[in-house]
């Protein structure tokens, strides 16, 4: 089969040469079993070794490759050129800054991602000699879904709490301070109020799901959000019946 020719427009930007980023247009010979992260590695090898961008496994398990596909947020290893027009616009995420290219700046995601404590605090310590920490397959259900976010970062390039807000928490980590707060070998989630339920956290989101909907993983962090709020909520209604509880 002849391969079929399509036209991506890519967003480039240099910081140490270019003022501002600027459209750069290519001509790509595609498989019909191609997805774009293949155009794109086609053009780093045969027409501009220039270009810059991330990407790892070419799996959808790294989460390396997102990037902006005819204005969706988007892996580029699971978007099959078969599925799209011949003209293809790609740009970096939105609401990041942009490093080079389609590379953009993580430090404030990774930053948020470690504010909320992204581990389990267990109530007491074992030794490796104590054996491991049990939970039954009914415990490890309710969470079990916030386990398998790939920090590909599309759900922030999706809000537009966050891009309204840069300061927001945002979903990706929300949605990890819940599943911390709903394993039951965690005792953490009072050490995680103080950024889960500020006014820059869960009580920030107005609910729109778009987060949720662009997830490749299918992960749900608008509905973590909202049962955060759920249990907040009552948190501050214990408070109120029943001072000096947590004390």
């Amino acid at each position: 089969m002849t391969p079929r020719r399509i036209e991506f427009e890519i967003l480039r930007y240099d910081p140490d040469k270019m003022q501002k980023p600027e459209f750069q247009t290519y001509l790509v010979p595609c498989e019909e079993d191609w997805v774009v992260l293949d155009a794109l590695n086609y053009i780093k090898d045969e027409l501009d070794r220039t270009l810059s961008y991330r990407w790892s496994c070419h799996m959808a398990v790294c989460g390396s490759c997102s990037m902006m596909i005819n204005g969706e947020p988007t892996l580029s290893c699971k978007s099959f050129v078969r599925d799209l027009p011949n003209q293809v616009c790609i740009e970096p995420l939105n609401n990041f800054p942009i490093e080079r290219d389609l590379v953009v700046v993580l430090d404030d995601f990774l930053g948020k991602l470690n504010s909320v404590k992204p581990y389990l605090i267990p109530r007491e310590k074992k030794s490796l000699e104590e054996g491991v920490y049990l939970q039954s397959p009914a415990q490890l259900k309710k969470f079990k879904q916030f386990t398998l976010c790939i920090n590909c970062t599309l759900c922030y390039a999706a809000c537009p709490q966050y891009a309204h807000d840069e300061n927001f928490v945002g979903p990706a980590a929300l949605a990890l301070a819940h599943r911390y707060n709903l394993d039951s070998r965690d005792v953490g989630r009072t050490a995680r109020q103080d950024v889960v339920a500020s006014n820059l956290g869960i009580w920030e989101c107005s609910f729109v799901g778009a987060c949720s909907e662009v997830c490749p993983h299918g992960v749900d962090p608008a509905g973590a959000i909202q049962q955060a709020k759920i249990a907040s909520t009552g948190d501050y209604f214990m408070d109120l019946i029943l001072p000096g509880r947590k004390s």
